[in-house]
């Protein structure tokens, strides 16, 4: 099966392109962004050296679904998904901050409070919790945004206070923070699984806040299946999750978390393909639809530049 592990557009009226971990984007007239959802795949802050097929398509599907799914609740940056692995919106002045909402104590919340941590990001945590169990309500723990390496943890004073974000447009992004991860929830729940916890990213254009980037998609959020959730809090046991956490498992397996002096073991065929075949999985949990592969997968570059290029076209 082919992966699109790298793009090399030269779109009408482009001006720039960022290439990330695994999006690639290209600025359009400094006004729209084209965003393309590669195959890549990302772990300990390295991407992999081999594409996971339909990865790309699972994402960029999964985020232009939450995208319409909560569009009655804050504005955001989509116009449209001309290709199954593009969607096309807004360019908006991004916040340097990341928006976190956990509703339960699992991950890097609970290794911090194993270790005696009770305030995250200026938030006050109970006395006697116990791994994945939930918080009385959602709490925010906002990150920052590094010049390099990994995220900053911060709180909503230290934000306003450094003038990252004013007050005004911190009130909102809280808002509409508890609400799209309140949505997010209630069709997780229809779907028997629990939203643990997710990330938002906002940015402004003229003078509005807009929800940019991705949205519960399993690279951005933890999902917990909620069948047997209550039985294996009660027993002290892992939780069935429904996150890119299996690729995580199988680097530790193979003793990779990219520390010096470590190799990145071999990514077979088969075990990309198995890969695919989870987040395939993933998809169709999460939304309760069957997964369609996208047609002409032997040139995923030629699919894209046409369907993109039809769009700017149409777009004029």
């Amino acid at each position: 099966m082919k992966a699109l592990t790298a793009t090399d557009f030269h779109f009408d009226g482009q001006k720039s392109v960022y290439h990330g971990k695994v999006r690639d984007v290209y600025d359009i007239n400094d006004d729209i962004l084209v965003m393309i959802a590669t195959d890549r795949i990302s772990a300990f802050d390295v991407i992999l050296p081999k594409g996971i097929p339909y990865k790309g398509q699972v994402l960029n599907q999964i985020a232009s679904k939450f995208l319409d799914a909560t569009a009655d609740i804050c504005p955001n940056w989509k116009l449209a998904t001309p290709d199954p692995m593009v969607t096309v919106g807004l360019k908006c002045e991004g916040f340097r901050v990341e928006m976190i909402i956990r509703s339960i104590l699992t991950g890097s919340a609970w290794r911090a409070y194993k270790n005696g941590c009770r305030e995250l990001c200026g938030v006050k945590l109970p006395e006697n919790m116990k791994e994945n169990e939930r918080f009385p309500e959602p709490i925010i723990t906002p990150t920052t945004k590094a010049d390099e390496g990994h995220d900053l943890d911060i709180s909503k004073e230290e934000i306003i206070r450094q003038g990252i974000v004013s007050a005004e447009d911190y009130e909102v992004m809280e808002t509409y923070t508890r609400q799209l991860f309140r949505r997010g929830q209630e069709i997780a729940q229809k779907h028997g699984l629990i939203l643990v916890d997710t990330k938002y990213e906002f940015g402004k254009r003229d003078g509005k806040v807009y929800l940019i980037d991705e949205i519960h998609t399993p690279d951005s959020s933890r999902y917990f299946y909620a069948d047997g959730y209550e039985e294996k809090l009660a027993n002290n046991l892992p939780q069935k999750q429904l996150s890119k956490e299996f690729v995580r498992q199988w680097l530790i397996e193979h003793d990779f978390m990219n520390e010096p002096g470590q190799t990145m073991p071999e990514i077979t065929d088969e075990y990309a393909n198995s890969v695919s075949e989870r987040y395939i999985e993933l998809y169709e949990h999460i939304t309760g639809e069957k997964f369609v592969k996208a047609q002409d997968a032997d040139d995923i570059s030629a699919r894209i530049e046409k369907n993109v290029n039809a769009y700017l076209a149409a777009a004029r």
